[in-house]
């Protein structure tokens, strides 16, 4: 089956578009569809960086897509969004070892098979200037692979992330199947744990937490990653919110400031099609 890929819908948006692709993924062993959102072009020859996004445990590539309002400030920044599919179904954006469960491959496919990808063909886009950012599952992929790849990526940010997963019931649930029982294999996957070996961060990391997330206490433990990044001296700007939940209504107040976040990360010299 044809890896390149096809498009399958286009809209104009803010002077850019929306596209959406479909590919066969030998990562995944299956198809896979992602969103790009391509700025307005100052000039034929120009490169725009990349913002991946990841969703979470319930969406699609099209949620971030329809419902964040990030193509306004992305058009103004300069900046292209990329949003995978979450395909296989809350995959975790990690690496599966158990047999089950062997296509759920999310993490190369992310970090290796996309980058590639795009760069093949989309000649606007310009991979090797990338930042990654995330909610909730798609919160914990943005800051695992960030801090295993700080050659990769200029920055990372996340709303309402799952930092701690080996100590709340999504994640435990997640680990067993997909990685088995050793919990040395599951750390692998955990952002509180990693920022003790992966600490040489020089951009800081952003994260918005809503105060009234259902989930807040149970599942994402935001206090837990905020000690850790104190411990080993990293720069976290951990924000909570008063009265926001976890849902794309939280995601579309702030998330201005997290494509600014990026925009400022990743050095750009663009002036804009359309202030």
């Amino acid at each position: 089956m044809e890896a390149k890929p096809t498009e399958i819908s286009g809209s104009k948006m803010f002077g850019g578009y929306n596209k959406r692709f479909k590919h066969f993924s030998p990562t995944l062993g299956c198809s896979m569809t992602f969103h790009v959102y391509f700025p307005p072009l100052p000039s034929p020859s120009h490169k725009f960086p990349v913002l991946y996004w990841l969703s979470g445990l319930s969406c699609t590539d099209e949620n971030f897509i329809i419902k964040s309002g990030a193509q306004r400030v992305a058009s103004s920044e300069g900046i292209a969004l990329v949003a995978p599919d979450t395909s296989p179904s809350a995959g975790f954006y990690l690496n599966a070892t158990q047999e089950k469960w062997k296509n759920w491959q999310m993490y190369d496919y992310v970090v290796k098979e996309l980058p590639k990808v795009l760069s093949e063909n989309f000649a606007q886009l310009d991979t090797s200037r990338a930042s990654i950012s995330g909610h909730s599952m798609g919160g914990h992929g943005a800051l695992t692979i960030y801090l295993k790849n700080l050659d990769k990526y200029k920055s990372v940010s996340a709303f309402a992330p799952i930092v701690n997963p080996m100590n709340c019931p999504w994640g435990q649930k997640a680990f067993i199947n997909y990685l088995g029982g050793n919990k040395a294999d599951w750390e692998e996957y955990d952002a509180t744990c990693l920022i003790s070996k992966f600490n040489d961060v020089s951009a800081t990391i952003l994260i918005d937490q809503g105060e009234d997330d259902k989930f807040l206490h149970d599942q994402l433990l935001p206090h837990k990653f905020e000690e850790a990044c104190k411990n080993a001296k990293v720069p976290l700007l951990l924000r909570l919110q008063p009265g926001y939940d976890h849902s794309y209504y939280f995601i579309a107040t702030f998330i201005d400031h997290h494509i600014r976040h990026h925009a400022q990360a990743l050095n750009m010299c663009f002036k804009p099609l359309h202030p």
